[in-house]
């Protein structure tokens, strides 16, 4: 990995005495990444989609930088060790920008403390690189209960470079005809081994299920699409079967797939793909405990891999088809959502999974969580219904990647 730091220090400083003066940090950032040291003058020879910010490397540098701010990527970001008045300078700075409306970070603190910022940082720059220009498949239309959850193609092809592909149900009701039992049996019986148990759900409803995941498979490769959003409920009538087994594999195979077609979600299960290479759990708010600041979530699909085990059922709201009841260990989760219909806003929070319920009025897959953040959020300032839970705690890289794009953060 490259590190380019564009440079600003005194005329009072000898520019050839700036790595031994700032040894201690370029050395820790050696571990990770190849430095490079640029002056200001020579952004030009810095490529353009290379990983770079400010580095202040000494006091006296305050006008040369906000005359020269727009050098700098943006939101933007000042390194600073504090030696030679450089973190005087860096405040300074950093209150001009934000006085002119620009977002500015520091990044200061201990020499291991701000590589691990550093860290994050690019983990989200790079993740910010790789969202640019993936393809996410609409397959049929959004649910017409998700009345708050639709997103502006081009307002977010604008924000983050994702492309919006909308597919009809019609190519995919052609392809799951052409599929033949023989073509998906042995798969469906790979499938039904690795399961725990099968509580419903015939031989026949497993066939089908597995006839819609290879019909799904085969659209998002002829479409090279990165991530889809599935109609659903529109299966049903036509096919008698639901979506839950082939959004489960799908997930299982790395490729983001969502419910309802909702398209925030699905946005922000595309975000948690490329930030954390996690595939994550797209869940219903059930029931909220505010005394404990506690909140069961619940959906009927879940990616098998993301679960400890897995039991066959049917889908909770129409008692047909194939669905998925994982059961996920206790740990640290991560919940959050990317709203709003340009994606400008967001929330996360962090966790900790206690428990699987098994709750007979709601869809399968069931978690209790205690909220890091007041659990109040979801009845007094949601980002919609849907929200996506990740194991782990990834709250801060969600917050530096959200920030690339200036998004405003809900609590």
């Amino acid at each position: 990995m490259n590190l380019y730091l564009i440079t600003f220090q005194s005329n009072l400083n000898k520019i050839e005495t700036l790595y031994d003066c700032h040894k201690d940090l370029f050395v820790e950032i050696e571990k990770y990444f190849t430095l490079h040291l640029i002056h200001y003058n020579e952004v030009e020879s810095i490529p353009t989609d290379a990983y770079k910010m400010a580095f202040i490397a000494s006091g006296g540098v305050e006008k040369t930088v906000t005359q020269q701010f727009d050098l700098l990527p943006y939101p933007i970001t000042l390194l600073t060790d504090g030696l030679q008045n450089s973190l005087a300078a860096s405040l300074e700075i950093a209150t001009w920008m934000r006085s002119k409306g620009m977002k500015a970070r520091i990044i200061h603190g201990t020499t291991t403390n701000m590589v691990k910022q550093i860290l994050t940082h690019h983990q989200a720059f790079a993740a910010k690189r790789e969202l640019n220009g993936k393809r996410i498949g609409v397959l049929g239309y959004p649910s017409p209960w998700l009345v708050a959850s639709n997103v502006d193609y081009l307002l977010a092809k604008r924000r983050c470079g994702i492309e919006f592909v909308d597919v009809p149900m019609e190519e995919i009701y052609c392809l799951f005809y052409q599929i033949k039992d023989d073509d998906i049996g042995y798969d469906a019986s790979i499938f039904a081994g690795k399961a725990v148990a099968c509580r419903e759900g015939t031989p026949e409803d497993l066939l089908k299920a597995m006839r819609l995941y290879k019909a799904v498979r085969t659209i998002c490769e002829k479409k090279k699409l990165d991530a889809v959003t599935l109609s659903c409920f529109s299966l049903i009538e036509k096919l008698g079967t639901t979506g839950c087994l082939a959004l489960s594999l799908l997930n299982d195979e790395g490729i983001p797939a969502g419910c309802e077609g909702d398209l925030q979600s699905i946005v922000t299960m595309l975000i948690a793909k490329v930030l954390t290479g996690q595939s994550g759990f797209m869940a219903n708010p059930s029931f909220i405990n505010d005394e404990q600041n506690e909140i069961v979530v619940a959906h009927c699909t879940i990616a098998t891999k993301m679960a400890d085990q897995f039991i066959i059922r049917n889908h909770f709201e129409t008692e047909t088809g194939i669905s998925i009841q994982g059961i996920l260990h206790e740990g640290d989760i991560t919940i959050m959502k990317c709203g709003g219909e340009c994606l400008d806003e967001y929330f996360v929070s962090p966790g900790y999974l206690i428990e699987n319920t098994n709750y007979i009025n709601a869809c399968r897959t069931q978690v209790r969580i205690r909220m890091g953040k007041p659990v109040d959020y979801f009845t007094r300032n949601p980002l919609g219904n849907h929200h996506i839970i990740l194991m782990g705690d990834h709250e801060k890289v969600i917050h530096e990647f959200m920030q690339l794009y200036s998004c405003k953060q809900v609590e």
